[in-house]
């Protein structure tokens, strides 16, 4: 006996088989369309790394192998690997420039950590629902739409040696006179510590905003169900904040150690106009400005600028490597 099934029951499976014309594309051709567009919307800014950043750069590796003189009369002649050599044989070159490299590995280790941390903290207490807290978010990001130069003249003024320094000032009047006129920023002992201090005040608030925008993006439900468990204020931020934005504070600690190894502006402005000390100050990228533009010498500075490009990227893949988010291959 035959069983006739129900004319909806045939309809409905003749509706769930695939059409038999229908071609699906396939997963390596939608992964090529995606490259493809993703290349194509990246050419623009590529087009403009190539043409400021690498072609300059291409030029100075050029530079130097020559013995190139701003304003000699002779032409430049071909000095091969003589440059790198004298940066650590040459006394009158490596003595300057280790110490430079010194100070920029100093004043990196100190301000990675403490601006990262302190638009951490800065983060989370601006991460409330409170009244006008868009204003005090804007007094915070305010000094990172300051130029460098404003603000190191800015801290000239608060750090000058005379009873009229705003710090010196300050400080004669909570000892109630006792505090006389101290060089900071002629002082050894205090003038990297000026350079990052007014460089953690005026870079703090990029950084905050990146790391606020990292704890928005935790769910609210996360939080919740940690109350639920009886969760401490401090267990709430290590399980559940901070593995919600590890991959953002990596992202943060990378780009601040690029910007550390950049310091310039502040260091050239204030040992030309503020009596910086310059032995305890000088970095990487103003012993090779004053080689080239002080000393005319062209060829050395694009070997000190060729060498110090070669560290930074070497420490940033170890960085890389040590606090690489989970979530990468």
């Amino acid at each position: 006996m035959k069983t006739v099934e129900p004319a909806h029951a045939a309809h409905a499976d003749r509706e769930q088989d695939p059409p038999v014309n229908s071609v699906q594309p396939s997963r390596p051709a939608r992964r090529n369309r995606d490259w493809l567009h993703g290349l194509l919307m990246s050419t623009p800014a590529v087009a403009g790394l190539v043409a400021f950043v690498g072609v300059p750069f291409g030029y100075a590796v050029v530079l130097s192998f020559y013995n190139v003189r701003l304003g000699s009369p002779l032409a430049p002649s071909f000095f091969g690997l003589e440059q790198y050599r004298r940066l650590f044989t040459d006394p009158d070159l490596s003595g300057p420039f280790l110490r430079a490299l010194l100070n920029n590995l100093t004043f990196a280790v100190v301000v990675v950590p403490l601006q990262t941390g302190l638009a951490l903290a800065l983060a989370i207490l601006l991460n409330r629902k409170l009244k006008a807290i868009g204003l005090f978010r804007s007094l915070f990001f305010m000094p990172v739409v300051f130029p460098m130069t404003l603000v190191a003249v800015i801290w000239r003024l608060i750090l000058a040696r005379s009873d009229e320094g705003l710090l010196n000032s300050a400080l004669h009047a909570v000892s109630f006179g006792n505090w006389g006129a101290f060089d900071w920023l002629g002082d050894s002992a205090t003038a990297m510590a000026s350079v990052i201090v007014l460089s953690v005040w005026q870079g703090v608030g990029f950084q905050m905003v990146i790391l606020l925008a990292g704890l928005q993006q935790i769910p609210g439900e996360l939080y919740e169900a940690a109350e639920l468990d009886r969760a401490t204020r401090w267990q709430q931020f290590r399980h559940v904040t901070l593995p919600g934005i590890r991959g953002t504070l990596v992202f943060v600690a990378m780009l601040t150690s690029v910007l550390s190894f950049r310091v310039f502006d502040q260091v050239y402005v204030l040992i030309h106009g503020g009596g910086l000390d310059e032995d305890a100050t000088r970095t990487v990228m103003y012993q090779a400005v004053t080689t080239a533009f002080d000393q005319n010498n062209i060829g050395q500075a694009s070997a000190i600028t060729v060498l110090f490009f070669l560290i930074v990227v070497a420490l940033t893949l170890i960085q890389r490597r040590v606090v690489r988010p989970d979530n990468e291959d």
